[in-house]
């Protein structure tokens, strides 16, 4: 239950401003602006309480959307909500900057008017509001296109229209992982899980219903049905491995009734780019690099650093974007760098050394070597080292996630299967990949 939104520039002006309830004043405008936009010290945190009165804020780029109440409401549902908001935006004009806003202001009140209702979310989804509010606003509609819009809205398939065509059908499939680990300067993994979504762009004419199976072993803990057999060893009846999904959630397309049943996504896909799925698993991860730092303090006025990167996957892959950072004591006053492949640099300002490789096939090693010079200083406090932290891009998907197969069915035009052509890539990047030394 939002009472107000508000869309602020950086200097703090108004750019949109819709109230939904009689709790939230005018004065909720200027005391956002003074107490979080123009604060002395930079506000962190997401939910800033000023009296009695919550305000849940995002921001993109110099752009502030912030969302108030005087509600107990749930806070994650206002952050989706946000995001849903910024999505649309997107959707209709591109980039969220000052000058689209000001440019599509009409627009963007149009779609509050659709999307909240008295504070309460409606509808969400771009696919179905793009069916009545276009570029230059609300069309004069027949008959025939008002009962179109009522079955977009109100039906069970509100996220596609019918009437699609393309010269030519295409499905393009990506499977994103995000790798997060800690690891022990010994090399011991303390945690490590891997957070993925598929996203899909379909261009296919008609209602097509698509058939999606992955190589997926879902652990039901929460309805208390173990799955039999050794847990341990993560293959299929064929031999083939398995990936262990500790929970997924999909788009509203999917058909929940058969994935319980038949254990198959069935699904009637949006039309253009959607997230079809996000997941989580924990069990059998496949680390794209090892870190192996070894640090030795000579004295108070120097520290040798060596850091050791190896690639653990296939030769014929290469790593991309690899980007290593090693802390470095406050009191550093210069660096010496010697790195066998890519470039290093001491950054002062981040108190670190960045080192950076553009590319690195699987299975090999290379290192860094640093002579980091300290200042003397009066504080016996000794210096808690910061983990080695890296960012990293590679060509497959590090938890095992493969698609079997990808099925499309379309009875009423005259095309089938083989006529569509499907693309899927894998790519697996860093999320907070940390080694401690």
């Amino acid at each position: 239950m939002i009472g107000g939104l508000f869309v602020y520039n950086h200097k703090g002006e108004v750019l949109i401003s819709r109230v939904y309830r009689d709790d939230i004043g005018r004065n909720a405008v200027d005391a956002f602006r003074v107490n979080v936009i123009h604060a002395r010290q930079q506000v962190r945190s997401p939910v800033t309480n000023i009296a009695r009165t919550s305000f849940f804020h995002i921001k993109r780029a110099n752009i502030w959307l912030a969302a108030v109440t005087k509600q107990n409401v749930n806070a994650a549902m206002v952050f989706e909500f946000l995001l849903k908001i910024i999505e649309v935006m997107q959707s209709y004009f591109g980039k969220i900057s000052e000058e689209n806003i000001k440019n599509n202001f009409v627009l963007i009140y149009e779609l509050l008017d659709e999307i909240l209702d008295f504070g309460y979310p409606q509808n969400t989804d771009s696919g179905t509001l793009k069916t009545f509010i276009t570029q230059q606003g609300i069309k004069s509609a027949t008959k025939e296109e008002q009962m179109q819009i009522t079955s977009q809205v109100t039906g069970q398939i509100g996220w596609r229209r019918e009437g699609i065509k393309y010269r030519r059908n295409e499905l393009f499939l990506d499977v994103l992982e995000y790798v997060n680990l800690l690891m022990s300067p010994q090399g011991q993994v303390l945690s490590a899980h891997v957070a993925g979504k598929v996203v899909m762009k379909s261009y296919l004419s008609g209602m097509p219903e698509c058939k999606f199976g992955i190589n997926d072993k879902i652990v039901m803990e929460s309805k208390g049905r173990g799955l039999s057999g050794n847990s341990e060893a993560e293959t299929s009846r064929s031999g083939k491995p398995v990936v262990v999904i500790d929970d997924c959630q999909f788009h509203q397309c999917v058909k929940l009734s058969k994935f319980e049943t038949e254990h198959s996504i069935s699904f009637i896909p949006p039309d253009g780019e959607f997230e079809l799925m996000r997941y989580r698993t924990t069990k059998d991860i496949s680390l794209p690099f090892r870190v192996i730092p070894l640090v030795r303090e000579v004295g108070r006025t120097k520290m040798e650093v060596k850091v050791v990167l190896k690639s653990n996957f296939k030769p014929s892959l290469l790593g991309q974007k690899i980007e290593v950072k090693i802390p470095t004591p406050l009191n550093t006053s210069g660096v010496q760098l010697i790195c066998l492949k890519g470039k290093a640099k001491y950054k002062a300002s981040e108190n670190a050394i960045v080192w950076k490789i553009k590319r690195m096939a699987g299975m090999k090693e290379t290192q860094l070597s640093a002579e980091i010079e300290l200042l003397e200083t009066d504080t016996k406090k000794k210096w808690t080292r910061p983990p080695i932290s890296m960012n990293f891009e590679v060509p497959f998907a590090p938890s095992g996630f493969k698609v079997r197969y990808l099925k499309v069915f379309e009875p009423k035009i005259n095309y089938s299967d083989h006529d569509v052509v499907k693309w899927v890539r894998y790519i697996g990047r860093s999320g907070l990949y940390e080694t401690r030394c």
